[in-house]
């Protein structure tokens, strides 16, 4: 006996047809949307990157065309001792600037969570500095910490201590402008704390605090646990925007003295648009690529190995 059911069950043709018209139309919709964005990062990000790395291997200076070198550019990184200084300038970057910020907004955000008078002023205070042009701030803290006329040597003066050569000393530029960045770019991390610390359920912060445990205890055991994602997400952004470390750079030593605050995106910029040895540049460029990318990667996975993701 033959049954009539998957007859019954097979969708009549014009119905095929309109699912697959609502579908197409679905897909048109959706790329209207992600069509010109999917345009700008291929015209913007993409296919710049491609001809980067295609021109690391010429001796191009951006206005004749240059001819292959091979790893030629690659080789002669070996031995440029300004490469090195600049590679030693962004790693003492990193390492002061990355912990501090995370640190820091972890506890300012913790301290701007409460419920007191005139709050919103003082998150808008930590705010505006990572929101005001890099090159106003850079002109700005050039004045304070010049060594002549600055504000910071006049308040040395002013309580007995030595005038300072700050940005004008070899051995105090790099500390310096650390410490310029760390002020302008921190509340970024406080913002982000902040708003995770505020999805903590209220009623295990009340539990934690009926059962006995004190502030230190409760940010220890739980918003420290909570906000490990963000953290995790910071450190990513923060390694990125350190190896990117130019504006300031520009703006107040431009890489004095004596390459004492050159860093690797200074140095590709001197490179390809002052000394117009854009192939050698586009080669640093690519080491940096390069180095961001493991750095990333490696703090990811033993992230994931730790359980703060999966």
């Amino acid at each position: 006996m033959t049954s009539t059911a998957p007859a019954l069950s097979r969708p009549a043709p014009a119905r095929r047809r309109r699912r697959d018209r609502r579908r197409l139309a679905d897909n048109l919709a959706g790329w209207s949307f992600a069509g010109p964005a999917t345009l700008v990062i291929l015209g913007f990000s993409l296919i710049p990157m491609a001809w980067a790395l295609a021109l690391s291997f010429t001796d191009s200076d951006l206005m004749t065309p240059g001819r292959n070198v091979g790893l030629d550019n690659y080789r002669a990184l070996l031995v440029d001792p300004v490469f090195f200084q600049a590679l030693r300038n962004t790693g003492l970057l990193l390492v002061l600037y990355l912990p501090a910020s995370l640190l820091a907004g972890l506890l300012v955000a913790v301290l701007l969570n409460r419920k007191v008078r005139g709050i919103g002023f003082y998150r808008t205070c930590f705010l505006v500095p990572y929101v005001a042009s890099a090159t106003s701030a850079g002109l700005l803290m050039g004045y304070i910490f010049d060594r002549d006329f600055g504000l910071m040597n006049g308040l040395f003066v002013k309580v007995g201590l030595p005038v300072q050569g700050l940005l004008s000393s070899p051995s105090q530029a790099m500390f310096v402008l650390t410490l310029i960045f760390f002020w302008t770019r921190f509340g970024f991390a406080v913002v982000i704390y902040l708003a995770a610390i505020q999805e903590i359920s209220k009623e295990v912060l009340e539990a934690a605090s009926i059962d006995g445990a004190g502030r230190w205890a409760s940010f220890r055991h739980i918003i420290v646990p909570s906000v490990r994602p963000m953290t995790i997400f910071l450190a990513v952004w923060g390694v990125i925007d350190a190896l990117q470390f130019f504006d300031l750079v520009v703006t107040t030593t431009k890489g004095g003295p004596a390459n004492a605050t050159v860093t690797i995106v200074y140095y590709v910029w001197q490179l390809a648009f002052s000394f117009f040895t854009a192939g050698y540049g586009a080669a640093v460029a690519y080491v940096l690529f390069a180095g961001t990318l493991v750095l990333i990667v490696a703090g990811l996975l033993v992230a994931r190995r730790r359980g703060v993701m999966r």
